[in-house]
This record gives C-alpha cells, structure tokens and sequence, in this order.
C-alpha cells in the first residue's frame, strides 16, 4: 500500500517555494509542460480523507521546520522586539543586522522566514482546494480543511505584521501567471479574520487525543489576536470569551509548566508546536519537512547559557520585573523561572552556573552587573553542561496559551473603558499559585484611569510573556497609540522601521512586486 503521507509531501514539495516559479520557468519552458510519471498529480490525488489529511500533516510539519519555528521564526520575533541582546560576537551577522535595525533586503533570516510561511501558505491552498473532492469521510474532510484554514490564518498574520501588504494567494500556484501583488493590507487582515471566523466554527475543542493540532480554542485565540492588532477591540473581546467560556483551559499552579518537555499539553496549552527529542545532536540543518520525520528544535542550543547564548534578555527586560530592590512589595518570581543567573542551580539542582560557564556579554540588573541567560524551553534543569552544551531540543513550543488570552482580554476591556474588569484579568494571571503576586492596585501601578490601567496590561504582559514572540507584534499595535514613554528601540525610524524589507528574493522573481519595496529600503 502506499504512504498517503509520503505522497502528499511527494507532491506539495513539487511547488516548494512561490519565489522559485519564475526561475523553473525561464530553465525550461518545455519542462512545465511535461508530465513527471515519478510524482503524483492532484488529479489523481487527494480523493480520501487519508490523503488530504496527509496534506495537512505536510503544513504542519512546515510550520515546525527550521525555516519556521524551529529556528529563523523565533530569532526573527526575539529580534524585532526590544526584549534580546546579543549575548556576545558570536552573533552572526544577519541576526545582528535585525537586532541593530540595519536588515536589508538580502538578510537570509528574513527570506527563510518569508519562503517559509508562503510554503505553508501554499500547501494549505492545496489542501482548501482538493477538500470538495474528498466524500468518504466528510468530518475528516472538513476537519483538515479548517486546519489549513488556520495554519494559512497564522502565516498570513505572521506575514503582515512582519512586513504590511503582502501578496495574497487563495489558491495553489501552478504557473508563473498566477503571481500576484501585494495586496493591501486590509484585504490580508480581511482574509485572515475569515480564514479563523470558519475554522473555529468547525474544528473540535480541545482534545487529549489530538495533541499538536488546531482546535477551536486556538482559531479564536487567534482570532482575537487578530482583532486586536485591528483595534477591533470589542470583535477580539468575543473572540476570547469564546475561549474562557469554554471551560477547556485553566492557568497552571506551577507557571514553569509552561516551558518544560514533561508538561506538555497541560491545561493552559491553547496551541503548540511539536517537537522530538532524537536522542543524539543531530538537527535538521536541512530543512527536511516530511511529515513522517521527527523534527527537533535548535532553540535551546541557540538560547541556552551553556551553549551558544547567541541572545540573551534585555537590560530593559530584566528591569521590568518588580523586585523588593525598587520598592516592590515582592519580588516577582518570574524572574528567576525565565532566566538564569550565576549562582542558580540546574540539572535537578545538581549543578551551580558560574560565570565562566555563560560566554559573553553581562547584564546590568537594579544596579548590579551580572551574567544572566533565557531559561525558557532550555532542557538545562534537567541535564549537565556535558549535553546541554549542544543539544537539539524536543521542547515544544507553545505558541497560544491562556495567561495570553486573560491578559489582552484586560487590554480589550481597557480599551473599551471597563477599567475594572482589566484589571480583574491581570490579577488572575498574577495570582497564580507560583507567582503570587500582590493585586493590581499597587503603589508602582495604579489603577485609577486608563493610562494606569495600560501600564499595567504591557507590565504584566512583558513580564509573564518574555521570549515567548509575543512583544514584536505589541510593539506595532502599541506604538502608534503613543503608550510608549520612550520608543522601544534606539535606531528607530518612523516611516521605515515599522516594517521589514520586502525580500529580494521575491523583488527578483515576482515581476507584479518588482519595484514595490517597503519605504525607506
């Protein structure tokens, strides 16, 4: 029997990335018009639910390559985000180019993450597409299909934050007269709102047997992300509701839950990505995407202070946090369960990090010059330097979870005027039985008027949604409402900075964006 999987990537890979078309094309002309008997067509393909669901499984395994969000997606966020430094000069250069805020449209960081999310773009087209040829098991059929629903909603979103207009395909592209322009950026939120409006009306809830996939908890997160970023704040708000009304998600008591391989899936996971540890340190450098492959994460070799430290958090960052130093009344434990500092114990507590042990840069934190390094989705509580120097994780990322949801819920009511009701959401999420945070009011953040209340929301969310790529896209929401005592980044400029380059890549080869460069590039 064959593999469906295997031939469903057979396939899908056939088109790669959109970028690449024109140059297919302008090779050998005869070449489109000739029938590869080795590959299986889409005639003759996704006739069963079997086959479009190994279709889906084909966009998945994209998102969680290293194209995405196995290494480029989060270098991408953590750098466009005041929250990273560079943990010494082994940062390589085209990472720094973006830390520093001198991208240029050439930057390999930059084109990987953009041909990444249109390759997932272009494979859920294919699956959206073949679904009305599927009838054996129309709830299977329908269940993948909102599926790629989601995951081209999520690029999409990735897509125009990162860089605006951008081109707009609902379909698959078979040759080169199906590029497209870049489409503005209404019509790309407009899309991604319908994307998720049907896809959280037809995927299930949660489920423990269906761990790593879309649910209708996730469509809504997203949606209500989306929504927000619109300045729809009452469309978001609904969104969200529909996720803490469902009764499907709760805060964890131990908020390291959230960044540990063993508690995985736990009850405030709203939407992760999988990964596997291998066993050995061999990452997929590649980029290999089969469905059938287990993939691991490059995050805690990259991140990690007995690794490559290559970023580490902000000076910004880590004065955030309130701390008895600066006249808090308790100094917020989220501190120590996000990063690590000489003198902290790892590998169950059986080690001490020293200085010596961090390569690179130090902090400055209340005062004191330390060595601080991310701790989040590092494996090094439970593993010696020996393996934790260089080893690929199998850490999942979580993408969605609910402290996010009760946090821009308090910014929805904010904004819609509902001081009280914000702040009852922020002291959800700070009375977590790890955190225990004294409640909003406190004497550094009142909450009498609006002002006070939206120095609390980007607080808290700050501190309890550090390097989790969360801060990129607050920054572009938050900037143009002035809530900024100080622009976020010192190599700012407004009408440039705002956005990415468009990628040369596509500049060269997409002939309807030729010439249609962000401005200031």
């Amino acid at each position: 029997m064959h593999n469906p999987m295997k031939l469903s990537k057979q396939y899908i890979r056939t088109m790669g990335v959109l970028a690449m078309l024109p140059m297919f094309y302008a090779c050998n002309d005869k070449a489109l018009n000739t029938i590869n008997e080795n590959v299986v067509s889409t005639t003759d393909y996704f006739k069963t639910s079997d086959e479009l669901l190994a279709g889906t499984n084909s966009i998945y395994a994209t998102v969680r390559n290293i194209s995405l969000v196995a290494r480029e997606w989060f270098f991408l966020h953590d750098l466009r985000s005041d929250e990273a430094a560079a943990g010494g000069s082994q940062l390589e250069v085209p990472r720094f180019q973006i830390l520093s805020g001198n991208t240029d449209p050439t930057n390999s960081v930059m084109n990987s993450v953009w041909n990444g999310l249109y390759t997932v773009i272009h494979r859920a087209n294919t699956v959206i597409e073949n679904g009305p040829n599927v009838t054996d098991n129309t709830q299977a059929r329908d269940k993948a299909v909102a599926e790629a629903r989601f995951l081209r909603a999520w690029a999409y979103f990735e897509l125009v934050t990162f860089w605006g207009a951008v081109p707009l395909y609902t379909s698959p592209v078979k040759t080169p007269a199906d590029y497209q322009a870049r489409a503005e950026v209404t019509a790309v939120y407009t899309q991604i709102v319908e994307d998720l409006r049907q896809a959280a009306a037809t995927l299930p809830s949660k489920s423990a047997t269906d761990r790593g996939r879309a649910t209708n908890g996730a469509a809504n997160a997203l949606l209500g992300r989306v929504l927000m970023q619109r300045n729809d704040y009452a469309g978001a708000k609904e969104a969200f509701l529909k996720v803490t009304t469902s009764g499907a998600y709760t805060l964890t008591d131990r908020y390291l839950d959230n960044f540990e391989e063993e508690t995985e899936f736990n009850a405030e996971s709203i939407f992760e990505v999988v990964y596997v540890d291998k066993g050995d340190n061999d990452f997929n450098w590649g980029g290999t995407d089969s469905p059938n492959s287990a993939q691991s994460t490059i995050r805690n070799q990259e991140y990690n202070p007995v690794a490559w430290r290559n970023l580490i958090p902000s000076d910004k960052l880590l004065n955030e946090f309130e701390n008895t130093a600066t006249g808090a009344a308790k100094t917020d434990p989220r501190y120590s369960f996000s990063f690590y500092q000489t003198g902290d114990r790892y590998n169950n507590d059986a080690d001490v990090l020293t200085d010596a042990d961090q390569n690179g840069n130090s902090s400055t934190v209340n005062g004191v010059r330390k060595k601080v390094s991310v701790r989040k989705f590092m494996i090094l509580y439970k593993e010696g330097k020996a393996k934790a120097s260089y080893h690929p994780g199998g850490n999942n990322q979580r993408i969605i979870r609910y402290a996010e949801v009760l946090i821009n819920l308090a910014e929805c009511e904010a904004e819609l005027g509902n001081l009280t009701a914000a702040v009852g959401y922020l002291n959800q999420v700070r009375a977590r039985k790890s955190v225990a945070m004294p409640a909003y009011p406190t004497s550094q953040f009142p909450t009498s008027t609006k002002a006070q209340v939206i120095k609390a929301i980007m607080h808290e969310k700050m501190v309890e949604h550090s390097f989790e790529c969360l801060r990129s896209v607050d920054i572009l929401r938050w900037r143009p409402k002035s809530y900024f005592t100080q622009e976020p980044f010192s190599y700012f400029r407004a009408n440039r900075d705002e956005l990415l380059p468009i990628p040369t890549l596509e500049l060269d080869n997409n002939p309807l964006v030729n010439g249609k460069q962000n401005p200031g590039y």
